[in-house]
């Protein structure tokens, strides 16, 4: 007796482990595991060993779980019986069957066993749902680093150990969520493509059809559009150092024409906070040594770079918020994304009173005939040339914007007066130094 309770104790323990690790792992933000990377210990390596893997991870998880689960319902089942005696749970089994009259239907024993199991699942589900479940997962969520770390040597084990179940439910899943994919597009057996077809012929001849068009075919396709593709990058980004004096922030402040300013500690990488410039409006006659730090908001919206634009819409609504910083796939610091970026995916340039037409990035020499600036988005070069935006999906790779694009290109740094020829569009290098492309010549030749 005094063996099998050990058992079940060990048990629990061990299920509160395990359910632990799936909200631990699976809560690990881009910073955690940046900081996973600088660590480079064999826990960290474990770590991230699992994460390349997460259906994996999560199958090994779920099964060791249930495996434990299911031996503490046995175990907790004998507990009850030796507890409750043999003698005791048949002369329960006589009261249920001549109280219910159940002769005819289970005998004694039958029922004496069947309350004993239903005893014992009552127990066990208290027991699993307070101290194997919700407990834990709490913990982990607010430890989850430490408690990945605690956990990364026996999530490897029971990987290994149960490697060949977890692969025939991975591969299982896959097939499945494949089927049910091919089944819904079958369904709707309509594509982007003929819905743009669909939108051009409902679309009257008014004056600002070609505008309503566009703004319609935005809508269907923003869901696939990514913050990496409309955000400022961090080169073009106006932000402040938290050391700098009050006197040099306003001139900054007055120079730039924003409303929120972003706030660093040596480096962009390292941002403190957001500062918002009306916070500012009753300290203007302050002088340079006023400590405008404690204006700053550090309540800061991250966004990785893969983010769909949706999904950030979305986040923006609910915390009530305008900007984003925008961070990479180490965690480092992208550039900014703001709600206005993501409306005009949809609603095209906003202008407002302190935007300078002057600084628009593109020149328009002549009919479809332009000089853009090498950093220009793709999108945003597709608008201005009135092309769709998938028009240079098949050479763009990985890049965002047009000198990007040629890089993917090319290979190399191209060199000046150098063309490119793509469909019907000649790319010209205008300009370039030993780091970049800076100018290009975009001319789109008459078919």
């Amino acid at each position: 007796m005094i063996f099998s309770i050990g058992v079940l104790l060990l048990l629990i323990v061990s299920s509160a482990l395990i359910s632990g690790s799936e909200v631990a792992y699976f809560s690990l933000s881009p910073n955690d595991l940046h900081t996973l990377e600088d660590d480079d210990d064999h826990g960290s390596k474990r770590i991230l060993k699992l994460k390349e893997q997460p259906r994996t991870l999560l199958a090994t998880i779920l099964i060791s779980n249930n495996f434990i689960n299911i031996a503490i319902v046995l175990v907790s089942s004998y507990i009850v019986k030796q507890a409750i005696g043999v003698e005791d749970l048949a002369k329960i089994g006589d009261w249920i069957q001549s109280t219910f009259h159940l002769e005819s239907i289970a005998s004694i024993g039958t029922l004496a066993n069947i309350f004993n199991f239903g005893l014992t699942v009552v127990g066990v589900t208290f027991i699993l749902v307070l101290f194997g479940e919700v407990t834990p997962k709490v913990y982990a969520k607010l430890n989850n680093l430490s408690f990945a770390r605690m956990m990364s040597r026996p999530l490897t084990l029971l990987k290994g150990f149960f490697s060949p179940i977890s692969s025939i439910l991975v591969n299982w899943s896959n097939k499945l969520e494949n089927r049910v994919l091919e089944a819904r597009s079958k369904q709707t057996g309509t594509s982007k493509e003929d819905i743009d077809k669909a939108i051009e012929l409902t679309i009257g001849d008014s004056e600002h059809a070609d505008e309503e068009a566009d703004m319609l075919k935005s809508i269907v396709k923003f869901g696939d559009v990514s913050v990496k593709q409309i955000m400022k990058s961090r080169v073009d980004v106006i932000a402040v150092d938290v050391d700098m004096d009050f006197s040099d922030l306003m001139q900054v402040v007055k120079e730039s024409g924003f409303s929120r300013i972003p706030v660093y500690q040596e480096d962009f990488d390292n941002i403190e906070g957001i500062l918002y410039v009306k916070d500012l409006l009753g300290h203007t006659d302050e002088d340079a040594s006023f400590n405008w730090n404690s204006l700053v908001r550090d309540s800061v919206l991250y966004a990785p770079e893969s983010k769909k634009i949706d999904d950030l819409l979305r986040e923006f609504q609910l915390k009530r918020t305008h900007i984003a910083i925008v961070v990479d796939e180490y965690g480092g610091s992208g550039g900014i994304v703001t709600l206005e970026d993501i409306m005009e995916e949809v609603v095209g340039d906003i202008k407002d009173e302190f935007d300078e037409e002057e600084e628009v990035d593109y020149v328009k020499l002549g009919e479809n005939n332009y000089i853009f600036d090498g950093k220009t988005l793709l999108n945003d070069v597709c608008r201005i040339i009135g092309e769709e935006t998938d028009v240079f999906d098949s050479v763009r790779g990985e890049a965002d914007s047009l000198a990007g694009m040629i890089l993917e290109i090319k290979g190399v740094i191209p060199k000046k007066e150098s063309e490119i020829m793509y469909q019907n569009m000649i790319l010209k290098i205008e300009s370039v130094n030993k780091r970049r492309i800076e100018k290009i010549n975009l001319r789109i030749v008459p078919n």
